[in-house]
């Protein structure tokens, strides 16, 4: 990993992208353009929590749920789908929300050892 990106690679080098820059442009502009055209009252969820299971694994790692300001003004990205290695080398895109205990699951199988170097359980 560039020491200079915030992405966070997987085992299998898929990058997901962490700050602002990462982001697809084509991706931030259609989202902007939903916002304004459904408004942003009536919308039960950020246009980027859309699951679309027609995506590959690696198109699901780029989809962003969030990218803007927080009310402290720092710039948040969120993205929709964290991708994990299963036990059989598969890999699974599992949705922040609709995963959202998958997901706490894998992250309590994460160990560091004493050299910060993670291991898995």
């Amino acid at each position: 990993m560039n020491k200079d990106s915030a992405s966070y690679p997987d085992s299998s080098g898929i990058n997901q992208p962490m700050t602002p820059e990462e982001v697809d442009p084509k991706q931030k502009r259609e989202q902007k353009e939903e916002l304004d055209r459904v408004g942003k009252g009536n919308l039960t969820a950020n246009p980027g929590d859309r699951i679309d299971d027609s995506k590959s694994v690696e198109e699901k790692a780029q989809q962003v749920s969030v990218d803007t300001a927080d009310i402290t003004g720092d710039h948040i990205v969120v993205p929709t789908y964290f991708v994990v290695d299963e036990p059989d080398g598969e890999q699974k895109a599992l949705h922040h929300v609709k995963d959202a205990e998958e997901i706490s699951d894998v992250i309590r199988q994460a160990r560091v050892d004493e050299n910060g170097e993670r291991i898995w359980r």
